[in-house]
């Protein structure tokens, strides 16, 4: 047998052997992986082999091979010593996958212009695309030409047009243009760049760009999985899901990732029912199912409310168990959670959360958000006090879900907290700081967060202006409310629905409609909360006829099903403007059965009628559906009480007893000197209640003089009448009123909030009020605001 070849044997080709063994060997543990490539280069190093200019390819391997590992300062160290093109592409690469740019830059710019080849500048030009930095990317591919003793290929021609559809204004007359490049030099037969150059006039606006693109598709002789990928997705960004669909049944070979972009196009355009039918034409087709697939299909059915279908999606899950890794596995549990969240099984939703092996913060705002929507909302508290990680958002969903939860007060402190963690708030996160106020009738820090959102530009903000015109509205400040909405540079439909409901429920009536005709003149087309807010102002203004009006204009006119609340509110108006019969005619008509808030409009309006019979049914139908509901058996009582039927009302109120059902007291708040001041009915914990009750008594004097005599009948219990009186003169709001009146500087308007109905005593005492002391006197109830003011109310009597 020969002996070797003495080449074979030498320590240069030694090195050699072992530096491509190396690199073929990526499975190591990367400290494994360092460890061989550090004992290599102290090989070369003592064998006076590094930077040899018999063997300059071991000295570029291993800069490479450095470029792989986590040592890149070890690779610059290399190229430093030699900064020839070869290894200055590879550090290129490396820097730019790092997000280090201007690095990856510098390493061409080492290397001498006279040095510079086609493949650095490829790399460059690629580094620049990664980046969506267009202009220096042109610039390069410009100074490629320029050199005269180098040509672009392939490569440079991919790297330029994915860095182009990165050009601001891009149009079809740019892409023409670097298409004529393209079949000038050649390189229009190179897969990579004909689909590199449907992905270029994919992203023009204009309606050419997508024929240009199909033009180029029919002219491809070959197509890859990319190819048809990037003609479904721009077809499904433009909007047309039709046009995607038919690339989609073109493409030879349903490549997974296809089926997955066609899923995916049809749930961001809302089609739950075709990315289903999809799903299971993959599934009987044998297609590849991975991450993506899961994903796409079971967020469609969380976002539709499809429970049972994304059950069935999770067992299929469970069935096939994919091998997925960690990575993988993380968006696929987050979207069951979401699934089972959203389908109202928040317990089965935490169990996934907690078996899941890795969570990132969507994990935990998905849970979060889960438990707010379940109105679970001390479950929700614990979730966000163990976040290992917060985001904007998840601070967001918190404090929208104090506010939802009646816990106003608390959101404001988590508001505050936020800000001092550093957190930086955009403009949605303000907006439930901004609901916060308004619940609470914090006028004064609504207009502090208001300042804010100027000094930090968020003005312009659709979410922002929106929040702002709701809060100024539930305050009471409907000229502030209104004198945004006039400025904001972008109103939409949620701007006018917003503005309507502040002015209807300030008793605005007409005003409120008239901003509704002048919404649909200018082209902004009505939603059911549109007709919800028309509805409320009608009712709140007591305008019958308009109301009638405008519920037969949302089916004829815009296609829209009037739904429960509709309804309600209708029937809500005609009971309490005495048109009783016209409710009970207008309930036989609803094409669904009942809901409580329809038969609680009914029995209100029996309450205003003293319609006995209607409204105990109403009740009755009431304590079948909710019977742990207070404002049933109060309604009930009330009804009773007001025809004179003691024993009944006694009754309903021991019902109500033995059921355990409390009833909510009531309380009335007043905002003076950056605090709230809370009043119960016959309050004497405050402080001050003392001197308010004398007031009071001074005033109530002068209301005499003025006319005043008090309703006992609001009072709804068997007692004598001046027992009556002492009740109704310690009602919350007249304590709070009182307290405003004796705290705030003269002149000054009292707003007043309560959490009740304001009742008909207390009407006709802040009335007198009004006039007796010379002040304007705002009361927000829970059904809408009344002004006070020499001694006329807003509502003009009807509430």
């Amino acid at each position: 047998m020969p002996p070797p070849p003495a080449a074979a044997t030498s320590l240069p080709y030694q090195c050699s052997i072992l530096l491509r063994r190396l690199a073929a060997s990526r499975s190591l543990p990367p400290s494994s992986f360092l460890r061989a490539l550090r004992c290599l280069h102290a090989r070369l190093l003592t064998a006076g082999l590094l930077h040899a200019p018999s063997h300059p390819h071991l000295t570029l391997r291993l800069t490479h091979l450095y470029t792989l590992s986590r040592d890149l300062p070890a690779a610059v160290l290399l190229f430093r010593s030699n900064p020839c093109p070869v290894a200055a592409t590879s550090l290129v690469a490396a820097h730019a996958a790092a997000g280090r740019l201007p690095a990856a830059v510098s390493f061409f710019d080492a290397v001498p212009p006279a040095r510079r080849d086609t493949v650095l500048h490829n790399a460059v030009i690629s580094a620049y695309a990664r980046a969506s930095h267009a202009a220096p990317a042109v610039a390069l591919f410009r100074s490629l030409l320029a050199s005269g003793s180098l040509r672009p290929d392939d490569y440079s021609f991919t790297a330029l047009l994915s860095a182009a559809a990165h050009l601001a204004n891009l149009s079809v007359r740019h892409c023409a243009q670097l298409y004529c490049s393209v079949l000038k030099y050649g390189a229009g037969g190179a897969l990579s760049v004909r689909n590199a150059l449907i992905a270029l006039y994919m992203k023009c606006e204009a309606p050419e760009g997508t024929r240009d693109a199909r033009k180029v598709l029919d002219e491809m002789p070959a197509k890859d999985e990319l190819t048809w990928t990037t003609m479904v997705v721009g077809y499904v960004r433009r909007g047309d899901i039709g046009a995607a669909r038919s690339v989609f049944e073109e493409v030879d070979g349903k490549f997974d990732v296809v089926w997955n972009a066609m899923i995916s196009g049809y749930v961001q355009s809302g089609m739950v029912k075709e990315a289903f039918e999809l799903f299971r034409r993959m599934v009987l087709g044998r297609v590849l199912l991975d991450e993506f697939t899961f994903t796409s299909v079971l967020s469609a059915c969380a976002n539709a409310g499809f429970f049972v279908l994304g059950k069935s999606v999770h067992g299929q899950i469970i069935r096939l168990q994919p091998d997925f890794v960690p990575e993988a596995a993380l968006p696929v549990n987050n979207a069951l959670v979401t699934l089972y969240s959203k389908g109202g099984k928040i317990d089965d939703a935490k169990r996934i959360f907690d078996s899941m092996k890795s969570k990132d913060v969507v994990s935990w705002n998905t849970i979060l958000s889960g438990y707010i929507e379940s109105s679970r909302l001390d479950k929700a508290v614990e979730v966000f006090k163990e976040m290992p990680y917060k985001n904007e958002l998840s601070w967001m969903v918190m404090v929208s879900g104090y506010v939802h939860g009646g816990r106003s007060e608390d959101a404001l402190k988590l508001f505050n907290w936020m800000r001092a963690e550093d957190v930086k708030p955009r403009d949605y996160t303000y907006a439930g700081a901004m609901a916060a106020c308004g619940e609470l009738g914090a006028l004064k820090h609504g207009k502090q967060l208001h300042g804010h959102l100027v000094q930090l530009g968020f003005e312009g903000s659709n979410s922002a202006g929106n929040a702002l015109i709701t809060m100024y509205g539930k305050c009471g400040a409907v000229k502030e409310a209104h004198l945004v909405f006039l400025v904001m540079p972008n109103v939409d439909s949620v701007s006018w629905n917003a503005m309507i409901s502040a002015l209807g429920q300030h008793g605005h009536g007409r005003e409120a409609l008239d901003l509704f005709d002048q919404m649909v003149a200018e082209g902004i087309y009505p939603d059911r909360i549109s007709f919800l807010t028309v509805l409320t102002a009608c009712n709140h203004a007591g305008l019958v006829d308009e109301g009638f009006h405008y519920f037969e204009s949302m089916k004829r006119d815009f296609g829209i099903i009037p739904g429960e609340d509709h309804y309600a509110r209708l029937i809500d108006l005609l009971g309490r403007a005495g048109r009783i019969g016209e409710a009970r005619d207008l309930l036989k008509t609803i094409p669904f059965e009942p809901t409580s808030s329809i038969w609680e409009a009914i029995l209100s309006g029996c309450r205003t009628n003293g319609d006995m019979e209607l409204g105990a049914y109403a009740a009755d139908q009431l304590f079948k559906m909710t019977p742990q509901h207070d404002g049933t058996y109060i309604l009930l009582s009330n009804t009773y009480s007001a025809a004179g039927r003691w024993v009944d009302a006694a009754r309903v109120r021991k019902l109500m007893r033995d059921r355990g059902v409390k009833k909510e007291p009531g309380c009335s708040w007043i905002e003076v000197g950056n605090k709230v001041h809370v009043f119960l009915v016959g309050d004497t914990n405050h402080p001050e209640a003392y001197e308010v009750y004398h007031f009071l008594e001074m005033v109530g004097a002068k209301m005499r003089k003025l006319g005043y005599l008090p309703d006992t009948k609001a009072v709804l219990h068997d007692m004598e009448p001046h027992q009556k009186e002492h009740i109704l003169f310690a009602h919350s709001e007249r304590l709070a009123v009182g307290f405003g009146l004796l705290k705030l500087p003269p002149g000054a308007t009292v707003t007043v909030l309560k959490n009740l109905k304001i009742c008909a005593d207390c009407h006709a005492a802040i009335m007198f009020m009004s006039k007796a002391v010379g002040r304007e006197i705002v009361v927000r109830d829970v059904r809408r605001f009344h002004h006070f003011k020499d001694g006329e109310c807003s509502c003009g009597n009807y509430w």
